[in-house]
């Protein structure tokens, strides 16, 4: 007899915007794979306005834990709370020990992932990863989705972000933006480490040359970026919108969607602006674009390939960042300027 009720879904999701923005290729590959299937995401509070952008995702379920934090009552109340859902199968997303004991208390009879940490029993459909055959993370994230270990790089579709226009409306009203000239945003932090952020004096020379040109210049970030946007806004001399620490992640979603062109290190921003199809300059120092590529056919990534690249580190480890020192604001603005009379 066919089977009449649809798949069940938990999927544990990673820990950061990027991932998490990229996360969405698996789920279109579930909904494509199970058409009328139903995906939940378990994953930290903070990425729920994302979810909530992804059309393929029924609902985010909160896991009130700090990053590293072992929390197992937490854990176990959270997979207690997911078995009245009958969840036909787990994908843990994350490698972590931690990351698999939720689809176990939730007596999930399917539980996907890659082998990690000592997750025997936890992970009961354990995949080796064969970081040759699929190099991307997006890759890796997809192929939790097949049958079987991928023995080559599966077709990984683009994740796409709702937009609310009406939100954009308020914003723009709210924060008192100017709308009447092109619009680049400037994306300057990056939560690894400086290893992967573009010098500032390198970013205000790029606002300078773009307020030249009659471009308006939007910095967005968190919080923990507003000094540097404010140095870059010092350094530049001219007028700028720091808005680093005065939006929501939502708010950026739909800024990031009204800007004309996006300037943005290898961030987790990255992936939201490639995710609501704005055109993107994408800077990398220590990571690589063969493993966290921006998925979208409008991004120009930039990167050195030096001798020591990719490094991978938080810090330079040789002290010169040439991996970013490298590139030049000159060739940024050349860059954008392509986009923007393209």
């Amino acid at each position: 007899m066919a089977r009449t009720n649809p798949e069940r879904y938990l999927i544990v999701g990673p820990a950061w915007v990027g991932d998490m923005v990229l996360a969405q290729s698996l789920f279109i590959t579930l909904l494509d794979r199970h058409p009328g299937c139903v995906v939940d995401v378990i994953a930290p509070p903070w990425s729920h306005p994302l979810l909530e952008r992804m059309p393929e995702v029924r609902r985010g379920i909160a896991l009130p834990v700090t990053h590293g934090e072992l929390a197992l009552g937490k854990r176990y109340a959270a997979g207690r709370d997911c078995r009245r859902e009958a969840y036909s199968q787990a994908i843990v997303i994350p490698r972590s020990l931690k990351a698999a004991l939720v689809p176990f208390f939730a007596r999930i009879p399917r539980r996907t992932g890659y082998r990690g940490e000592m997750r025997y029993g936890l992970i009961n459909d354990m995949r080796e990863l064969d970081k040759a055959a699929l190099p991307q993370i997006a890759q890796r994230y997809v192929a939790l989705a097949l049958d079987t270990d991928a023995m080559e790089p599966p077709r990984v579709p683009a994740p796409r972000l709702r937009t609310d226009a009406a939100n954009i409306a308020r914003l723009v009203s709210e924060l008192e933006l100017p709308t009447n000239a092109k619009i680049v945003a400037i994306m300057p932090g990056a939560e690894y480490g400086p290893a992967k952020q573009w010098p500032l004096e390198y970013f205000a020379e790029l606002v300078r040359r773009l307020s030249d040109d009659g471009i308006e210049c939007w910095l967005l970030g968190s919080d923990k970026d507003r000094a540097s946007a404010e140095e870059i806004i010092g350094r530049s001399s001219v007028t700028a919108q720091n808005l680093c620490g005065r939006t929501r992640l939502e708010d950026v979603i739909d800024l990031l969607a009204r800007a004309d062109v996006s300037v943005t290190n290898d961030s987790g921003l990255m992936h939201v602006a490639a995710a609501v199809g704005t055109p993107l300059i994408a800077l990398y120092g220590s990571s690589t674009p063969a493993y966290t590529p921006p998925l979208s056919d409008r991004a120009d990534p930039l990167y050195l390939g030096l001798e020591c690249s990719p490094c991978f580190k938080r810090e330079c480890p040789l002290g010169h960042l040439r991996c970013l020192r490298d590139i030049p604001a000159e060739r940024v603005h050349e860059l954008v300027r392509k986009r923007l009379d393209g």
